[in-house]
């Protein structure tokens, strides 16, 4: 079985600067523990944390009960997998169900590398009505877990 690369090289010469990325990841079994103040709390430090030290930024995101959307960009080598891995071990620490005994995360994640600002536009306006699908709010903008960390232009 051939071996391939994590990146197609054409993408190399496509997005040759910081790629960004949309992120959703879910808990297990759609436990609906992520809409708290406290995890709220560690994923902008956790954010914040990236981009200092690691030049990696956390756009727009959306904290839903059981699932989280985001936008990042970092540099090109950006493994993501790699860094929503220790998003999720770090924000697992600050769930408040500690009765929770099976894994709190479910396995893998959705990501969809972004081409244009209007592909990074389209996505926000789906994502952040989302609390209002759900009936959790009657607008978007009174979401509590919702915002942007760092502006990610798109050009």
């Amino acid at each position: 079985m051939p071996h391939y690369p994590k990146i197609p090289p054409r993408l190399s010469r496509i997005f040759t600067n910081n790629p960004a990325f949309f992120v959703t990841f879910c808990t297990h079994r759609r436990w609906k523990v992520l809409a708290t103040n406290s995890v709220h709390l560690a994923f902008v430090k956790f954010a914040v944390e990236a981009c200092e030290k690691h030049n990696i930024a956390v756009g727009r995101y959306v904290i839903m009960p059981d699932h989280l959307h985001l936008f990042v960009c970092g540099p090109n080598d950006l493994m993501v997998g790699n860094w929503v891995g220790m998003l999720k071990q770090f924000l697992a620490k600050a769930i408040e169900h500690k009765r929770i005994t099976d894994s709190i995360w479910q396995r893998g994640f959705f990501d969809h590398l972004l081409r244009s600002d209007e592909s990074y536009a389209q996505k926000w306006n789906y994502v952040r009505e989302n609390p209002v699908r759900a009936g959790l709010v009657t607008k978007a903008e009174d979401w509590p877990y919702s915002g942007e960390i760092i502006m990610i232009d798109r050009v």
